[in-house]
């Protein structure tokens, strides 16, 4: 071991080493290529994108300020994308104090352009300055062109620096970072290119993303730029944006216009059937916050400014439970909310309950007070707020911070939802009613689940049961191995029984159709016999309180009949664990018997056993019939099971029951929005849609399907 000597001795050395020599000073963009995840996030495909809507975003702050409407991105094969406006145009003209271009110092300079204050923008989403540097920065190459006062002027920039590429000759368009760069040595120069009509204007930014920088998978999302784009339309009322991406072997263009605002986008938004129309809560409020302004001799002073914050929401209760909130400040989107979120919740919640309080008795919500999950069942909402300078955390602007837009927000929220809570017209009186009766369902289920936990468990044979009496219960207890068919009526639950391997297999029989829960109210569907038996039998309970690890059965199989009546119930079933059992659905859970048809027995010549076949559809058993009738082989008469009472126990375990001889269908859920959609389409309470479904689908109809 080194003695404490020696130890000295070379911390000592160590210490004498570390000089301000070892000290580095990253000028202007380096300090960007060395750190870029401090600007964009990560250098992954959501890096890539950040830079992009960086870009965009610049052209969209145009449009909030009245000067542009129209925005187009257009995605090369060659990897490079170009980004065009007609709005006012970057800057052309000299800044006194840098002797730059406005062209170059926008994109060269960090913490500089024209969302300081200055005058030019009263609220964008650019704020701190560094945009369109850092993503300059992070490209091999940058191309811009400027449309202003009759010219066409142009700049290029190799990773963030100024200079000229040496394009090849006679290549019309076609431009690439990898050709001979010469950087401007002593002064830059912003070349005029062409000439423009009277009152043309605009900016045109082409990039190339820097590879060296990025990584080699990361590739642009098409379909997060065109939900992007949409949502962008959705938030600047008249503004066009086109998608062009010529990537591919077809280019494709996608042109996003809406007119609505963000009572459109909630629409769009929701996916189930409406309780309320779409509110809209507008107000402004103001406040004011100290922050340095630079001042004629060029420094910073602290000054008291007051600002404004205009606050716009849309909202729109549903039927269903789940909850969709998009936040917004200066059309910038925060996913992760901040201040003005928090200010919409507070209000919301304070006021349902106020209102329901209020109306107590009417309502019968006893001495208990709904939480935020009540208040937010089948709320779609936008939230968007306007100010100037936002403070946001952090560059990538997801969370905003500026602590007085959440009692600004609050008090618009509170003061016009109570307006409209309130209201003596017609329509939103019944809308009020129809909003405060369900969230105090809501809330009554929600303390009906956390009252029941205890008996939604599993109850072994020596405990008293809960459990429905209908339910024929199996022996194990491990939902890993544990399966529940829910099946149609006494008659199958008869033959199912014997059928069943009563160690693993559970048997919950209904009454027929059960209720439209796609319809029915929360209330409603808890009050249902047939559906309650079915939520407390799984026992993970249902909606917002529904715990995938609680549920007692490993598989849940729905066994109806083979026909159009089984057919109906199994997709009221399906409805129910839609709505109210999403996960288990999602988890795969979900599973759908196939019962046979038919069921063909082959006679075979002297004492050998005949054969059995079973058949699954029609034309099924006609290839099977014509097949057997060539070979000249005989048949007993045809058995076509009505139902599945009618078959015997040992053929329904054979064919349906049996893990080693039966088939099931995976009831699956790719896409929830649209799933939604057809849930609503096929179920819900609007019949107009629904009639013209089933009119343009009639020629696709199997006519021997239905049972005449």
């Amino acid at each position: 071991m080194p003695s404490p000597a020696a130890k000295k001795t070379a911390t000592s050395k160590s210490a004498s080493e570390y000089t301000a020599h070892h000290l580095q000073v990253l000028e202007g963009l380096e300090a960007v290529r060395k750190r870029p995840g401090m600007y964009i996030g990560s250098t992954d495909s959501r890096g890539l994108m950040h830079c992009l809507w960086e870009i965009i975003d610049n052209a969209v702050d145009e449009a909030l300020g009245g000067h542009c409407d129209r925005v187009d991105v257009v995605l090369f094969a060659d990897g490079s994308v170009e980004v065009r406006d007609n709005g006012r145009g970057v800057p052309v003209d000299i800044e006194p104090r840098t002797g730059l271009t406005g062209v170059e110092l926008v994109y060269t300079r960090l913490h500089a352009g024209g969302k300081f204050g200055g005058g030019s923008y009263t609220a964008s989403g650019g704020l701190h300055g560094v945009g369109a540097s850092v993503v300059n920065a992070l490209s091999s190459r940058l191309d811009v062109e400027v449309d202003r006062g009759g010219k066409t002027y142009a700049m290029s920039f190799r990773r963030g620096e100024p200079g000229s590429f040496s394009d090849v000759a006679g290549a019309a368009g076609r431009k690439d970072p990898e050709h001979p760069f010469t950087p401007y040595v002593k002064t830059s120069a912003l070349e005029v290119v062409g000439k423009t009509g009277r009152g043309v204007t605009g900016t045109r930014v082409r990039y190339w993303a820097d590879r060296q920088i990025f990584l080699a998978d990361a590739g642009f999302d098409l379909e997060g730029l065109l939900a992007r784009a949409r949502q962008t339309s959705f938030l600047v009322p008249g503004l066009t944006i086109v998608v062009r991406d010529e990537r591919g072997a077809e280019p494709t263009e996608e042109v996003f216009v809406h007119d609505g605002g963000i009572s459109e986008f909630c629409e769009f938004l929701a996916t189930d059937a409406a309780v309320t129309d779409v509110w809209r809560l507008q107000g402004s409020g103001t406040f004011t916050e100290t922050v340095p302004v630079l001042d004629a001799q060029g420094h910073m002073t602290s000054t008291a400014v007051e600002r404004e914050c205009g606050v716009d929401i849309a909202v729109r209760w549903g039927t269903g439970y789940d909850t969709t909130v998009r936040s917004f400040t200066n059309i910038i989107a925060t996913p992760k909310g901040g201040t003005h979120l928090a200010g919409f919740e507070q209000a919301l919640l304070k006021t349902l309950r106020s209102q329901i309080a209020a109306k107590g008795r009417t309502l019968k919500a006893g001495s208990d007070k709904p939480e935020k999950d009540d208040a937010l069942a089948g709320l779609t909402a936008v939230v968007t707020v306007r100010l100037a300078e936002p403070q946001f955390e952090g560059q990538t602007k997801e969370v905003l911070g500026t602590a007085a837009v959440r009692q600004i927000v609050a008090k618009v929220v509170e003061t016009e939802l109570t307006s409209l809570l309130t209201s003596t017209k017609r329509p939103y009186k019944q809308q009020a009613a129809a909003v405060l009766e369900k969230v105090v369902a809501e809330m009554k289920s929600r303390i009906s689940a956390r009252l029941h936990k205890e008996t939604q468990r599993r109850k072994t044979a020596l405990e008293s049961s809960t459990l429905p009496a209908k339910l024929a219960d199996c022996r194990s207890s491990d939902p890993a191995h544990t399966e529940l068919f829910i099946v149609e009526g006494d008659s199958a639950l008869g033959t199912a029984k014997l059928a069943r391997s009563s160690d693993h297999q559970a048997l919950l029989p209904i009454r027929g159709k059960i209720l439209n829960v796609q319809k029915a109210s929360v209330t409603d569907m808890l009050g249902n016999a047939e559906c309650a038996a079915i939520i407390q039998v799984i026992g993970a309970g249902s909606g917002r309180t529904f715990d995938l690890e609680s549920a007692r059965y490993g598989k849940v199989i729905i066994m109806t009949d083979a026909d159009v009546d089984g057919a109906h119930i199994r997709t009221l079933l399906l409805t129910l664990f839609f709505r109210y059992m999403r996960p288990l659905v999602e988890a795969g859970r979900v599973y759908a018997a196939v019962p046979p048809l038919h069921r063909v027995e082959v006679m075979n010549p002297g004492s050998k056993a005949n054969e059995v076949i079973y058949t699954y559809s029609e034309g099924e058993m006609r290839r099977l019939m014509a097949s057997l009738a060539k070979r000249g082989r005989k048949t007993k008469p045809l058995q076509r099971y009505k139902g599945l009472g009618e078959m015997d126990a040992d053929q329904l375990a054979e064919t349906t029951m049996d893990p080693r001889h039966r088939t099931l269908r995976k009831v699956t859920l790719r896409d929830i929005e649209s799933a939604a959609t057809v849930f609503e389409l096929l179920m819900g309470g609007d019949v107009g849609p629904r009639k013209d479904f089933i009119i343009d689908s009639a020629d696709a109809l199997d006519k021997e399907r239905i049972d005449a």
